[in-house]
């Protein structure tokens, strides 16, 4: 009697359909590709640079600015160099295999290893929604005076409210994004220009440097804000299936070389338009931190410490020190970066559980699962600044188990195809894990030594 057997893993995995919902094929495509590529391109790093602005990076830069100076700037732009360098490779990967990342760990990996991504994945988008809810909970507090755990559900319910905008159209929710970016760019350099803040002293941070164990934790909490693993996840899926029918990502002939490569002009404006998407988004998300950073750095270090004791000690010396427009602009930034967080980070919660376990759950319960802990924290009375700073560190460990698939994956001709990264590029993104990796091991020292 025949038996079936189990068909074996192919070499690579199968490129993205060759004709699209609408019915046409790549090369009917690549006209219109061509024509309206600058416009098409913007938008999905903005949906991920938002996430770089978050109630968490308000905590970690505000304490930073305020305990050290600008100590700590060199970490600030380190981790969003390395934050560009992630995100690039992320739009890439989707763009190359009309897959997400966790899809690709899914096909890829055996079942185990799955299943721990994704719960550790899981608990990553857990301690995000934990700091942007709490961070939009303490806005409301300080705008309208909201008890702590009723702010935190009124940021759930308004969450939910843009989640359909997302479903009528990608575009949408990516303008939506981009304004909210915009808008926390525009506050915080009137933060600075308030603060006066000579670029002499600002210079000085640039010198890498640290000061005791202290510090050490707190660039580990800038590096867990700054490079965000869940959007990681989430720009793969961005891109996936917006771009990836503009190119077949079979491997070139190698007997014809490159040269002979029809599609090779198109892949490289394609990603010419990636990489200005990634720059531009990424280069205003990072002018927000250095902003807030340097602005706390030069107001309340060392004239006003107590303002790294929490948000609304830090909002209380904004208007006490600059005036009431600048704690006003404190708190609504702090509003809109918690609610544009939180919506992006339930989406990243869908793509993770999508991707990883090829389920879904309705976005209601999803929503209620994913904001509990952070009204748990709220109405416990626990430190809400302490609590942003806390789930920042957790985030850094999630790092790794996004930044290692992802590197093992964009590396690999079988899965990228033409599109596979250049050695000097595998080998920067293999640096940087290993400096996150050992930024960990020592954050981990830090707390058992007490």
């Amino acid at each position: 009697m025949a038996t079936e057997s189990t068909p074996a893993r192919p070499a690579r995995l199968d490129p993205p359909l060759a004709v699209p919902p609408g019915g046409r094929t790549p090369a009917e495509r690549r006209p219109r590709l061509r024509s309206g590529l600058s416009y098409s391109l913007l938008g999905p790093a903005f949906v991920a640079a938002i996430a770089y602005v978050d109630p968490g990076n308000f905590a970690t830069n505000v304490q930073a600015g305020a305990t050290y100076g600008p100590l700590l700037l060199w970490v600030l732009l380190t981790a969003n160099v390395v934050a560009m360098l992630l995100q690039y490779l992320s739009a890439k990967l989707g763009v190359a295999t009309g897959r997400s990342l966790p899809e690709l760990c899914r096909a890829r990996y055996r079942r185990p290893v799955v299943w721990g991504l994704w719960a550790q994945a899981e608990a990553v988008v857990v301690m995000t929604d934990l700091a942007e809810i709490v961070g939009g909970a303490i806005a409301l507090h300080l705008l309208f005076g909201l008890p702590l755990w009723l702010g935190g559900v009124v940021v759930g319910a308004v969450s939910l409210l843009l989640m359909p905008m997302r479903g009528r159209g990608r575009r949408r929710f990516e303008v939506l994004m981009g304004v909210g970016l915009t808008c926390l760019l525009g506050l915080f350099l009137g933060q600075v220009l308030g603060a006066g803040a000579p670029l002499a002293t600002a210079a000085d941070g640039l010198v890498p440097g640290l000061s005791g164990t202290g510090s050490l934790v707190l660039a580990g909490g800038i590096v867990g804000a700054t490079v965000m693993p869940h959007v990681i996840y989430l720009h793969s899926a961005l891109t996936s299936d917006r771009y990836s029918l503009s190119l077949d990502p079979g491997p070139a002939d190698p007997g014809k070389g490159p040269a002979h490569d029809p599609d090779r002009p198109l892949r490289h404006r394609l990603l010419r338009h990636i990489r200005a998407d990634v720059l531009i988004a990424m280069v205003l998300a990072g002018a927000v931190n250095v902003a807030l950073l340097v602005s706390a750095a030069t107001l309340f270090h060392p004239g006003a410490p107590e303002a790294a004791d929490s948000l609304g000690a830090a909002h209380d010396a904004y208007g006490r020190l600059v005036g009431p427009a600048a704690a006003l602009g404190f708190a609504l930034a702090l509003l809109v970066s918690g609610l544009a967080g939180t919506s992006v980070g339930m989406y990243a919660g869908e793509v993770v559980m999508g991707g990883f376990l090829g389920r879904r759950i309705p976005v209601l319960l999803r929503r209620l699962l994913t904001m509990t802990p952070a009204i748990v924290v709220l109405a416990a009375g626990a430190g809400p600044t302490q609590s942003l700073v806390l789930s920042q560190i957790i985030l850094s460990f999630g790092i790794p188990f996004a930044l290692v698939p992802l590197v093992l994956l964009t590396r690999d001709p079988a899965v990228m195809g033409r599109w596979v990264n250049r050695r000097a590029t595998t080998s920067c993104a293999w640096a940087v894990s290993i400096v996150v990796v050992a930024l960990n091991v020592a954050l981990l020292a830090s707390v058992f030594a007490g």
